[in-house]
């Protein structure tokens, strides 16, 4: 019996504590969490300087509206397009609605409403991501949707050509489809979407709602390509663990969302705001994301070293990896749990690994060895 809705295919267990990559549920047993609750945990479990900001902030201001004015935001806004072409931020409560207001800044920017899309694409559930969103099953059922989405295939370069044109405001993507099967975006791709955008006056938004705040081994995923965003939206590890979301953008942008055009009541609150501060300070430094490009390499390297190469490839880049497989993995992921290693899919054939990206060696040896046992 229960209160709550079935829209979740919820596991049969109740964690119930979790320090750093382990988690521990009401049994008392162990797991590594290589879920990082999707790609949201990023300095894993309880961090206490997470912890010590979060416990501080609440003893002094917990929320008042985006009616006055906010230091932190400033701050915090200041350390996230630090260094880019990006120059402006505005903060939510989620990726969702960080990709709603990235939609409602290109539509209201370039004063057109055509969005090009791409298969395999996730972008959330609210009506205007998930029209965005490539997948039939996430919108499945809910009627007509939101108007004025083109979905093309992924790296398809002709498919790309024959769609972009002055009647497009803006190109939607994700450089790696996380929920899609960790599929990357190919370098020939992101060189054309790069081409139309310059030839037709189209607007770049780069999802980076699962990819950014380190995932990748950079700050954002799309500068290890050739892609130049006007917008990028930001949720998951940017708060690792507490609920927040952010749109930046570039400054040609910024009279366009004035006063009135767009708002969110807990967006920015400064509990948020401070945990987000502390993750940012963290994961933006050199060494951490140099760390974090280690470990990808060494993940990898031991995945190939146990997998049949005839059956599973590894793919993606810094602890956002995919081990494809020509098989349905959901047994994998249930006997993965049995033996203490926490997994998520990336559709029916692929196995997405998303520990945080404080993950130890010894940790990732821990869950190669388990994966090692179960598919071969």
């Amino acid at each position: 019996m229960t209160s709550l809705f079935n829209n979740y295919a919820r596991r049969a267990v109740h964690l119930v504590k979790g320090q750093g990559t382990v988690v521990t549920d009401d049994q008392g047993k162990e797991y590594l969490d290589f879920t990082s609750g999707i790609a949201v945990v990023s300095l894993g479990h309880a961090h206490p300087t997470i912890v010590k900001a979060l416990q501080n902030q609440s003893e002094k201001l917990w929320h008042i509206s985006n009616l006055f004015e906010s230091p932190e935001q400033e701050k915090l806004a200041e350390s996230l397009t630090k260094d880019t072409d990006l120059s402006y931020a505005l903060f939510c409560n989620s990726g969702a609605e960080a990709n709603e207001a990235a939609i409602k800044l290109a539509r209201k920017h370039t004063g057109k409403h055509l969005i090009l899309t791409f298969e395999k694409s996730f972008h959330g559930r609210t009506f205007g991501a998930m029209s965005a969103t490539g997948q039939d099953k996430i919108r499945q059922g809910f009627g007509p949707l939101l108007e004025s989405f083109e979905t093309l295939p992924f790296n398809d370069v002709d498919a790309l050509k024959g769609a972009a044109n002055e009647n497009v405001a803006a190109i939607m993507l994700e450089v790696i489809q996380g929920e899609g099967g960790v599929n990357s975006v190919e370098p020939a791709f992101a060189q054309a979407i790069m081409e139309a955008c310059q030839q037709h006056g189209i607007l770049l938004i780069i999802d980076e709602v699962q990819t950014g705040i380190g995932r990748t081994g950079t700050r954002y995923a799309y500068e290890q390509t050739a892609l130049k965003p006007d917008i990028v939206t930001l949720a998951k590890g940017l708060g690792g663990g507490f609920p927040i979301g952010a749109l930046i953008a570039g400054k040609d942008l910024f009279d366009t969302f004035g006063p009135g055009s767009h708002g969110t009541t807990f967006g920015g609150n400064p509990l948020a705001v401070a945990v987000a501060q502390t993750v940012v300070d963290h994961v933006f430094e050199p060494t951490f994301l140099q760390d974090v490009q280690d470990k990808s390499a060494y993940f990898k390297a031991q995945l190939q070293s146990v997998l049949p190469t005839e059956k599973f490839s590894v793919r993606g880049n810094g602890l956002l990896l995919g081990i494809h497989s020509n098989e349905e993995i959901a047994p994998v992921i249930q006997k993965a749990e049995q033996q203490g290693l926490l997994l998520v899919p990336a559709g029916t054939n692929v196995i997405r690994l998303l520990p945080p990206l404080t993950v130890s060696k010894k940790e990732i040896d821990q869950a190669v060895a388990i994966l090692k046992n179960i598919l071969n």
